[in-house]
């Protein structure tokens, strides 16, 4: 079992920055790592993923050229820097953790994410 807490949400103005992280409670070297995001009344879509040790990483169409993934395994710890945010990315924010096991798939609470003057 992995606990994950998401950090780092909040109001933004459109074309401003936000970095969200998410720290496990467990090592996570050996889980792939991933960004989810539910919009209002939406579906949860992917976001970004990162593999066990940082050398590839992926991107919804969405957000490539914006987002950035990134993983610390020394502090448990991934991040997702957010820059250029528009209103279409206010959503809550989820961090996912795969294992190689299917059984091993876990989510955090989410945080929030709001974009709006």
């Amino acid at each position: 079992q992995v606990r994950l807490v998401e950090s780092g949400g909040g109001l933004v103005q459109p074309g401003g920055s936000l970095r969200l992280s998410c720290v496990a409670d467990a090592f996570i070297g050996s889980y792939a790592m991933s960004w989810y995001r539910q919009p209002p009344g939406g579906e949860r879509d992917f976001v970004a993923h990162i593999t066990t040790t940082g050398t590839t990483t992926n991107y919804a169409d969405s957000v490539k050229g914006r987002f950035t993934i990134s993983r610390d395994n020394t502090k448990n710890t991934i991040f997702l820097q957010m820059n250029d945010l528009s209103p279409e990315d206010t959503a809550v924010y989820f961090c996912n953790a795969r294992g190689e096991c299917a059984s091993d798939n876990y989510w955090g609470q989410g945080t929030q994410v709001t974009v709006s003057t």
